[in-house]
């Protein structure tokens, strides 16, 4: 682990597992906490409920296809919502740099009473810091959520469940909200314009859920993308991980980008995509679910699980070769989320 901190300890790499696995797991450690899922679930006396947290730092903080209020909110609800969950309440923490207008700050926070209206949760509480001029970029927003969750659904973000044959699922395009931002930060004009795909997908879970309760697995693929996710799943599964290139859906126009950049939309963060591992014979049937939606219309079967290559993710790619996915060490882009 370096000396000091930087940007690449943020982006959901390598260097961000080194630094979670090295320092805050060494000295926070517990079961709940070992399990590393985005939430987690939690035993109570009339149930079970499931937690977890997030910060948004984006920057900038308005950007094509929404703003850092409604990412803070999408974020955490389908934190939520990936690991079984119904979301029901959160907290809302602003940092806030003097010098932000009082006009942008009310329409981030409209935008996010209508991003937690849509998504049927309440904010409950919350709290404000002001800092001064330059010791903030604008306004940071941390919040947290608690959902309702079933039994059943209790170790859908863990992975114990998956096995070989499962068939993964994509809910759509790669890449959109990675390249908004930068197009939006670096105020480059591209021919298409593209938007994040910032949204809340606990409805859309929650339809697949219904017609299959014995889904294996789930994640969203934000920061470090369906790269990071899929790479993740197969060390913790002690199982390989097959991908299609072909069949992974990414507009021309973010392919195109990324070919300009050098990035791979694999490794791109999203805020409106998951991951869903589920059993094959139930694979069809998900599939017709997720593309009768409006965020899961582009939804396509992008591999499957197997006994080969163990703990290792290989992608069949474009021109017929093979090529084994490792998990990126930095980011490709920093603060987009």
């Amino acid at each position: 682990m370096n000396d000091i901190i930087t940007l690449n300890h943020g982006s959901g790499g390598k260097i961000t597992h080194d630094l979670i696995s090295g320092l805050f797991l060494k000295h926070f450690k517990n079961e709940k906490l070992n399990n590393l899922s985005d939430a987690t679930v939690i035993e109570i006396s009339s149930g079970q409920i499931s937690f977890t947290t997030d910060g948004y730092v984006v920057e900038p903080i308005f950007f094509p296809g929404g703003n850092i209020g409604k990412l803070a909110v999408c974020g955490t609800v389908n934190d939520l919502a990936v690991s079984g969950a119904i979301p029901k309440y959160l907290s809302v923490s602003f940092i806030i740099e003097e010098g932000l207008s009082l006009k942008e700050l009310e329409e981030i926070v409209k935008s996010m009473a209508a991003e937690a209206k849509f998504a049927g949760v309440e904010i409950v509480t919350g709290d404000t810091k002001v800092v001064n001029k330059g010791k903030c970029d604008k306004l940071f927003i941390t919040t947290s959520g608690i959902g309702f969750i079933k039994k059943e659904f209790a170790d859908i973000g863990i992975g114990s469940k998956v096995r070989n044959g499962d068939k993964i699922i994509l809910n759509g395009t790669l890449g959109d909200h990675s390249i908004a931002i930068l197009s939006s930060r670096e105020s480059l004009k591209f021919e298409t314009s593209i938007q994040s795909d910032c949204a809340s997908l606990n409805h859309l879970i929650q339809k697949a859920l219904d017609i299959c309760p014995d889904i294996s697995f789930m994640r969203d693929a934000t920061r470090g993308g369906l790269g990071t996710v899929a790479c993740e799943l197969a060390s913790k599964i002690n199982l390989g991980i097959y991908l299609n290139e072909e069949t992974i859906p990414v507009k021309e126009s973010v392919q195109g980008i990324c070919e300009l950049f050098g990035f791979d939309p694999l490794f791109l963060a999203n805020e409106g995509k998951l991951m869903m591992v589920v059993p094959p014979e139930k694979s069809d049937k998900i599939l017709k679910i997720l593309q009768s939606d409006k965020y899961g219309k582009e939804a396509a079967i992008i591999g499957e699980v197997t006994n080969e290559n163990k703990s290792k993710v290989v992608i069949n790619t474009i021109s017929g070769g093979k090529r084994l996915l490792d998990m990126p060490a930095g980011a490709q882009l920093p603060r987009i989320c």
